[in-house]
């Protein structure tokens, strides 16, 4: 029984069995029975809290005292402003214009009604709509056989009265001899003279049928005034035609004629000579340049727009009657100037200080006094004070001082 037990020292708890001991146990009694000092941790464990605990002290202590002090003393850090890529420009030379909006179709600026100039059957028609004719090209073609009776018909009757012309002119001049010999009577050569004057009338008369008729015979070929496009045709061959029956219509494409209307209120700015950009329904993306040649008196009756007519150049032949085209007079123009959105200058807070604006420097805002001069179309006003390259904040953006950090960004 005495083997089961261990002994225990004063103070401690009654010896367990030893099947009741746990590993930790046997091994400190086995300690005890070799004369070892036991193995106790927890003095050191207690010393390491102890440490720990000082230590979360000290932190927290400095947290509340040292750490705002140290704070404190740093210097804050500048805050940036952020400026979008819209809210600034860079200052460049621009075209500054005003402008007269200007609408209305266009129409070739040479157009020609070819009509009979006499009647006859009609034998060939050498053109159709569409194609190119060269100036003094034949067109249409009459039948000239009756034309041609009339010319001979003419010339044969001038010559019956050139003969009797020169008949009554041989017997005036035997009674101007017989008169001057005094055998002939003043009747007779009175009579004689008046014969030779109708004579020569007649033939005179003779000789203007005569070209009537050549000129009927000329008209029976019709041929190309200038050189253009056929844009209709109304003559078939073989059909009789009448002196004034409508034919062919003659157009020229290489310059065309815009018929537009301006707002009657621009009427005073509007001038012959000015230049305007045009663009065309249909021909998307192309700019068209033209000039105005012609500026109606007075007002389309009951609308507010003034008859403006441009003319424009047509050369590679792109442009067709009947187009519609938007175009813009150029009544103004100021070039390789500078100029900046009105909102880009700003008032000073004193008067005496002026109109300045803010431009980016580096990484910060600088102020540059400029001076304003007039206002164009699209917010722009013309400044000095700048130089192209500069970059100037564009935007009305509150809180911007010179001197300010800022930060260009990209939204």
């Amino acid at each position: 029984m005495a083997k089961d037990l261990i002994d225990t020292t004063e103070g401690q708890a009654p010896a367990k069995p030893d099947w009741a001991l746990t590993r930790r146990e046997r091994a400190a009694a086995e300690r005890v029975r070799q004369g070892l000092p036991s193995r106790r941790r927890w003095p050191w464990v207690v010393a390491l809290l102890v440490v720990l605990a000082a230590g979360a002290g000290a932190w927290m202590w400095w947290q509340r005292v040292a750490a705002p002090e140290a704070v404190a003393a740093a210097p804050a850090a500048p805050v940036a402003m952020q400026v979008n890529g819209d809210e600034w420009t860079e200052v460049a030379p621009l075209t500054l214009r005003r402008t007269v909006k200007v609408i209305g179709p266009l129409a070739p600026e040479r157009r020609a009604d070819l009509s009979a100039e006499t009647g006859g059957r009609v034998e060939s028609v050498a053109a159709r709509p569409g194609d190119r004719v060269e100036a003094g090209a034949v067109l249409v073609q009459v039948d000239v056989e009756r034309l041609t009776l009339d010319v001979e018909l003419a010339r044969s009757n001038a010559a019956a009265t050139r003969a009797q012309l020169a008949l009554a002119e041989q017997q005036l001049g035997r009674a101007e001899a017989l008169a001057e010999r005094g055998v002939q009577a003043e009747s007779t050569l009175a009579e004689a003279r008046a014969n030779a004057e109708a004579q020569r009338a007649n033939l005179q008369a003779q000789e203007e049928q005569v070209r009537s008729a050549e000129l009927a015979l000329e008209g029976a070929t019709l041929r190309a005034p200038f050189s253009g496009v056929i844009a209709s045709r109304d003559v078939e061959p073989g059909q009789v035609v009448a002196a004034g029956t409508p034919l062919l219509t003659l157009v020229d494409l290489s310059r065309m004629e815009m018929q537009g209307a301006a707002p009657v209120s621009a009427g005073v700015a509007v001038a012959a000579g000015q230049e305007v950009e045009l663009r065309v329904d249909g021909l998307p993306g192309r700019t068209f340049v033209g000039t105005v040649e012609r500026i109606a008196p007075v007002a389309a009756e009951g609308t507010r727009t003034l008859p403006v007519y441009v003319a424009v150049d047509n050369a590679e032949g792109l442009l067709r009657g009947g187009m519609f085209a938007t175009g813009e007079i150029v009544t103004a123009e100021a070039v390789d100037v500078l100029a900046l959105p009105r909102d880009a200058l700003r008032e000073a807070s004193t008067e005496n200080e002026g109109t300045h604006v803010l431009v980016i420097e580096g990484d910060t805002l600088a102020r540059r006094d400029v001076t304003a001069g007039e206002e164009w179309p699209g917010g722009l006003v013309r400044v000095e004070g700048v130089s192209p390259g500069d970059r100037v904040v564009v935007a009305p953006l509150t809180g911007l001082e010179p001197g300010q950090a800022v930060e260009l960004v990209e939204f």
